[in-house]
């Protein structure tokens, strides 16, 4: 198994022998004095004084190549063999100085020491305080580097807990668990020394075929901006840098191809891509934004000033810091062609707001000087930018003269690392595996079942259990897991944590007298060869469990992630024949979809006797599918994207203007499957006594918005109860319909619960025809019940007073409120 070296000079390459140092190798013993101890006296150092004093103190201190040094990072471990994590990582990896010419001046960031190869956490951990000290020895002032790693489905790291992907968190529709989930993930960070996460993901999806879907939280932008911002404030509570991305319009890529341009209109814009980061920044509390690689009408993000500059600082009041995506400054000369060579990309992105390349110097660093040295570009610029990279580096504490590179929790009584502390690192604690496995829980999709098979509280004697997902670990897992991002490119290495598979839990959790497993197909290709076995396994069996779907990887590797988009929603390769073969031989099938996207189902779904949907769940995922189809757990997950019933008409979402939607001017009919907000229970859920306690409302005020819910079945369970608005009359065209709140309820058979939306006039606001966002007076309709199709109450106020312009700073969320109530038996 290889490990990277444990000093920072050789972290790029591997030892000799093909092992590179041991795990146990100890750290080099440390300087009589910190690293941090040169200028002790200096007003910067002193953590008493307010930061932007010390900040402003430091720069006064700074050359100007010290100065853009903090604008960069370097990537001490990224290969150039064809095989990386990054978008042209083979063509740009290797296309920065090397590390001791990096990290003379000083240094911004360290690029993904624990998320670019696998190594042990401990070897991790001394590798990391190893290179911070020569970073900070290398420099004047002894400034170390914020280390950021990615940390969209857990810590990217080998080793560490794999937790449901973001679909599956926008599924559960329950922002305080995301919370809890990125808290965990934020301490496990920090206890290791890393500083920055690269996530959330906040685009919200516009088209199923777009790689990437399993990444983002769901097609609706309030849903995205609240699960999004929970996951913000946990990460933040641990001291992690949160980074909302990928900003702004990254998923409305044409034909959803990765990187495509994005043709879309202003208003769109606005209300559809924006909203979420508003959210995610306002009620989040991020510290730093990613820009999108995508060009919007011709401007790519990382040069767009309106974007980053106007909008964000001016307009928002976003006061932290700005990186690019991996290569995206560079990607202006090399892919979008709108700079000539490195220097002119460097400068245009830094005017534009980009205060950091990542994950290597090769636009900022020497061409950048060069350009201020020239006069091309003023040093105002380069200064905006490091007092927000000082300032952030300040708050963090890593300017302070009694800082070290070992973790706080890592530290011994005499401020040393503690090697065994180091040595007994666990990033998959039964904490972590709890949290991933409620999670998972709750983000299980019930689609159908209309033949009332599940839940099978009766064990099912001769089970079949068949497809290219029942026996794949890394099928639970989505491509910004460790093992599909990295693992697979290290055969050699074991998976680092266990995950079982839907055959494991299955054959574990179903009591079946005999399981017979045939995968019958890949998840790919076109080789028809097993699917005769597995129609025999079916045939004879009590009840067969098909999983199909995705198997997640980067740029082509999978069919779900990174650069793997699809064509169209049809499942990939023979999957399709294998479900309808085996639904032909009459067994009963539960069809378990496992994915990155949503699939079209129409004529699988009808025919099976359940259908079952989960987005890459993680590491106890399996083990949570277990727990529905036994009835162990109830049912709660809710769809965050809609499921399509056939594979082409794509782009197509729920927030859809009337001519978005079936017609008779069209002979396609573009309504899916299983609708967004969409899924069933094991129980009964009722609505009644739908209330507004004004008929009237200011175009400044508000209305409480109440219904009563009740368990009418004889078991526990969960309801998520949405609220949607419509808006039939207004000056530019509506989507028919919104959701403007949501909320779990948990009921025990027979009670009910009453809940109680709080809506300002603000969340009916949208961008009129003169492009400003506005709250207009008129009829507003309110529907609640269980998906954006689904109903049960109606009614509607009316909104009064004139047009009222908003901005930034409007009510952009709906508070709800829960109480149980007691209620009178029906007749």
């Amino acid at each position: 198994m290889e490990q990277i070296p444990t000093t920072a000079t050789t972290a790029g390459a591997v030892g000799t022998d093909g092992t590179g140092a041991p795990a146990g190798t100890p750290v080099p013993a440390a300087p009589a004095a910190s690293p941090a101890a040169g200028h002790p006296d200096a007003p910067w150092r002193d953590p008493a004084r307010p930061v932007r004093e010390r900040v402003a103190d430091l720069m006064s201190r700074m050359t100007l190549e010290e100065k853009v040094h903090q604008l960069g990072s370097i990537w001490v471990a990224a290969t150039v063999d064809g095989q990386g994590v990054a978008p042209h990582q083979d063509d740009l990896a290797d296309d920065s100085p090397p590390w001791e010419q990096a990290i003379a001046d000083g240094l911004g960031q360290l690029t993904r020491v624990f998320g670019t190869r696998p190594v042990e956490p401990s070897a991790g951990v001394r590798s990391l305080i190893a290179s911070q000290r020569e970073i900070a020895a290398a420099n004047r002032f002894g400034i170390p580097a914020v280390a950021h790693e990615e940390c969209l489905a857990g810590f990217t790291a080998w080793g560490a807990t794999i937790y449901p992907v973001p679909l599956a968190w926008g599924a559960a529709f329950d922002p305080e668990l995301v919370g809890e989930m990125a808290a965990a993930i934020g301490r496990d960070m920090r206890g290791v020394g890393v500083h920055q996460g690269l996530s959330p993901v906040l685009d919200v999806v516009r088209d199923l075929r777009w790689g990437r879907v399993e990444e983002t939280i769901g097609e609706d932008p309030y849903l995205v901006g609240t699960i999004g911002a929970a996951y913000v404030r946990g990460l933040e509570s641990a001291g992690i840098i949160a980074t909302l991305k990928h900003f702004a319009g990254y998923s409305a890529s044409r034909t959803g191809r990765n990187h495509a341009p994005v043709s879309m209109g202003p208003r769109e814009y606005a209300d559809v891509v924006l909203p979420p980061f508003e959210i995610a920044l306002r009620e989040g509390g991020a510290r730093s934004v990613m820009q999108a690689y995508t060009d919007t009408d011709g401007l790519p993000s990382a040069a767009n000033g309106e974007l980053l500059t106007t909008l964000l600082r001016d307009r928002w009041g976003f006061d932290g810091t700005v990186v690019a995506d991996y290569f995206g400054v560079s990607f202006l000369e090399t892919l979008h062609r709108v700079a000539a060579d490195p220097g002119d990309a460097g400068a245009q992105a830094l005017a534009a707001g980009v205060d950091i390349e990542l994950p290597n110097v090769r636009c900022y660093g020497e061409p950048l000087v060069e350009r201020v040295r020239s006069g091309e570009v003023p040093e105002a610029l380069v200064d905006r930018a490091l007092e927000r990279v000082l300032r952030q580096k300040c708050e963090l504490g890593l300017l302070d003269a009694d800082w070290r590179p070992e973790p706080v929790a890592l530290r011994g009584a005499d401020g040393a690392l503690d090697e065994a502390a180091a040595d007994a690192l666990d990033l998959d604690p039964a904490g972590n595996r709890e949290l991933a496995r409620r999670l998972a829980r709750e983000s299980v999709v019930l689609l159908a079942n209309d033949s009332g098979l599940l839940p099978l509280t009766t064990p099912p004697g001769r089970l079949a259990v068949v497809g290219p997902l029942a026996d794949s670990a890394l099928g639970m897992q989505g491509c910004y897991s460790f093992p599909a991002h990295v693992g697979t490119l290290h055969p050699d290495w074991p998976m680092g944590v266990s995950v079982p598979t839907v055959l494991d839990a299955l054959r574990d959790g179903l009591g079946a007298t005999q399981t017979t497993h045939v995968a019958g197909c890949d998840v790919r290709g076109e080789d028809r060869s097993g699917i005769p076995a597995a129609v025999e396994a079916a045939a004879v069996a009590d009840l067969c469990v098909v999983a199909v779907g995705d198997l997640a990887g980067l740029f082509g590797r999978g069919t779900s992630g990174e650069g793997c988009d699809a064509p169209d929603l049809t499942l990939p390769g023979v999957q399709r024949e294998l479900v309808e073969a085996v639904l032909d031989t009459g067994t009963p099938v539960v069809l378990l979809v496992v994915s990155g996207r949503p699939y079209a189902l129409g004529g699988l779904a009808e025919r099976a006797a359940a259908v079952v949907q989960t987005f890459f769940p993680g590491e106890e995922g399996a083990t949570a599918i277990a727990d529905v189809l036994s009835g162990r757990v109830n049912p709660s997950g809710r769809l965050p994207v809609s499921v399509p019933r056939t594979p082409g008409g794509q782009p197509w979402t729920y927030l859809n203007p009337p001519l978005g939607q079936a017609n008779e001017v069209s002979a396609l009919d573009p309504t899916p499957l299983f609708p967004f907000g969409h899924g069933l229970s094991y129980t009964r859920f009722g609505y009644r006594d739908l209330t507004l306690d004004a008929a009237e409302v200011p175009v400044d005020g508000e209305v409480e918005i109440a219904c009563t819910v009740v368990n009418e079945g004889d078991r526990a369970g969960t309801e998520v109860v949405q609220l949607y608005l419509g808006d039939p009359v207004a000056q530019v065209v509506r989507p028919v319909t919104l959701l403007a709140g949501y909320a779990r309820v948990d009921l025990e058979p027979g009670a009910a619960a009453r809940v109680r939306f709080r809506l300002h006039a603000d969340r009916t606001s949208f961008t009129g025809r003169e492009g400003r966002r506005i709250v207009e007076p008129g009829r507003i309709e309110v529907r609640i019940g269980r998906s954006s199709a689904d109903t049960a109450l109606a009614d509607a106020f009316t909104l009064t007073g004139k047009v009222r312009e908003v901005g930034h700073d409007r009510v952009l969320t709906t508070p709800v409120e829960v109480t149980a109530v007691e209620i009178t038996p029906a007749g």
